[in-house]
């Protein structure tokens, strides 16, 4: 199973480190939506795609990349992120956008992982940041069983 990463991480790499986790597991490559070329993706049977949630959604560069995506037939996805706050619902909520821009491209979200990040955005960065100190150990561990799952899981189909 080859496998590809899409991140953007840049605030305090909080992205970056799980996907770091992922692509361990997967043995994937990982890569910024600035170095992506269209035509390589034929040659990968799982692509995730990541980034921190700013204002409820994923970055811009990586949204904007879905919408240049050429229609696909079930290829397999799956989508993370981290961001100052989760729960299933808020997680649900941060991930619609891109979830249906994947979906309206032929993607099959074959699973969702995400977690608690450091965050110093806007009035946070005056208060010293919220859940500094995460991704931590027990982030990583998650995501390293969450990538084990979803690699025993795709090679049983």
């Amino acid at each position: 199973m080859k496998s590809l990463l899409i991140l953007f991480s840049y605030h305090h790499k909080n992205t970056e480190k799980i996907a770091s986790v992922f692509a361990k597991v997967l043995d994937a490559q990982i890569k910024i939506p600035q170095q992506i070329n269209i035509e390589e993706f034929q040659e990968y049977s799982l692509i995730g795609f990541g980034s921190g949630i700013y204002g409820g959604k994923h970055h811009k560069l990586l949204l904007d990349l879905a919408d240049t995506l050429p229609q696909a037939t079930n290829r397999k996805a799956f989508i993370f992120s981290t961001s100052a706050m989760t729960g299933k619902s808020k997680v649900a909520k941060d991930h619609s956008l891109l979830r249906e821009k994947l979906q309206s491209k032929g993607y099959m979200i074959v699973d969702e992982f995400s977690c608690k990040g450091f965050n110093t955005n806007s009035f946070m960065k005056y208060f010293g940041g919220m859940n500094k100190g995460r991704p931590n150990a027990e982030d990583l561990k998650n995501a390293e069983e969450f990538a084990q799952n979803l690699k025993q899981n795709l090679q049983k189909k």
